[in-house]
């Protein structure tokens, strides 16, 4: 009797350290700030957001809307999306070539978000954001505006810079969008681009942004980015850098070779032990091996057990712990 009554406390601990992400949206942890290198919520506590990116909002728009927001949370086991706005496709599309239908696809999923109790990520999706400030400066402005004063909002200033560097070149870029952001919402967390692709968090490292709630970009495909990077990461976290990851794939980054379970299974135990919040890569039927839907998903399907691929299974999984 001792040994069942032992096996069955076990088993409740687990059930009561789980925290599946679904459980754990705005209306439990409310405003969320910067602690030291930690995202914590309305009191204090470090909490950890697990969830979905959109694809390229030009190239699936039948992605950008309710019934994939709800979804999200109820079937991918999320407390976050990462609403990731075509900037310049270098195809003659998204937001600088078409900024209406781009804004509303953004707003469309705002509040959607907001409506299914989900932290949502604003993205300034694309790698030469800096030659683009003045028109970052004004979107921002306008979410911001419209925006701000719900709990929800995220604002990511920049998806992937390049070869740009840090100091000279991304630090003034987003000083200036996070004034304009400043102007309008004193307090929803800011997440800044980093460079090589939003991997070199070593680099604000040792020349941070002034300012409070403010973090920095990490990106990561398993299957290429393997542990120099966790320890050039950790390097960063270890002098107190507050680290997002707002992107990452299960497979290589070229998303077209097989999903790397072992690597992504490393890389899910190091974030959960440095407590940082992740955004998976993506929500899409494309032909790609981080495609978290198979072909011809319908948006009321998003995350259904019969509509996932492997690596949708897996983060799926991955959501609920």
């Amino acid at each position: 009797m001792k040994l069942i009554i032992c096996i069955s406390l076990a088993l409740l601990a687990l059930l009561v350290d789980a925290k599946d992400a679904a459980k754990e949206t705005v209306s439990k942890h409310g405003q969320l700030s910067v602690k030291g290198a930690n995202l914590v919520n309305k009191n204090g506590e470090i909490v950890q957001l697990k969830g979905m990116a959109l694809y390229w909002s030009q190239w699936m728009p039948q992605y950008w809307n309710k019934d994939t927001i709800d979804g999200i949370h109820d079937s991918c086991h999320s407390n976050v999306v990462r609403a990731s706005m075509a900037v310049d496709d270098g195809q003659g599309g998204g937001y600088l070539f078409d900024p209406d239908t781009q804004m509303q696809r953004v707003e469309t999923v705002i509040e959607a978000a907001i409506a299914d109790d989900l932290y949502i990520i604003v993205d300034w999706h694309e790698e030469k954001a800096d030659t683009h400030q003045a028109q970052a400066v004004d979107f921002f402005s306008k979410i911001s505006k419209k925006y701000g004063k719900h709990p929800n909002i995220l604002y990511e200033t920049f998806n992937e810079p390049t070869d740009q560097s840090w100091s000279s070149t991304l630090k003034p870029y987003h000083e200036a969008v996070i004034k304009a952001i400043r102007a309008n919402d004193p307090n929803n967390i800011i997440i800044v681009g980093t460079a090589q692709w939003s991997q070199r968090v070593d680099e604000p490292a040792d020349d941070p942004i002034k300012g409070t709630n403010i973090m920095y970009t990490l990106h990561f495909y398993a299957g290429t980015h393997k542990q120099w990077l966790r320890d050039l990461a950790q390097g960063a976290i270890d002098k107190g850098l507050p680290i997002f990851v707002t992107e990452y794939g299960t497979d290589n980054v070229d998303v077209v070779n097989q999903v790397d379970e072992e690597e992504s299974k490393l890389w899910w135990a190091w974030l959960d032990k440095n407590n940082l919040s992740y955004t998976n890569w993506a929500i899409c039927d494309a032909n790609e091996a981080s495609a978290a839907l198979i072909a011809n998903t319908p948006a009321n399907k998003v995350c259904q057990a019969d509509y996932l691929t492997l690596s949708g299974k897996l983060v799926v999984e991955q959501n609920k712990k």
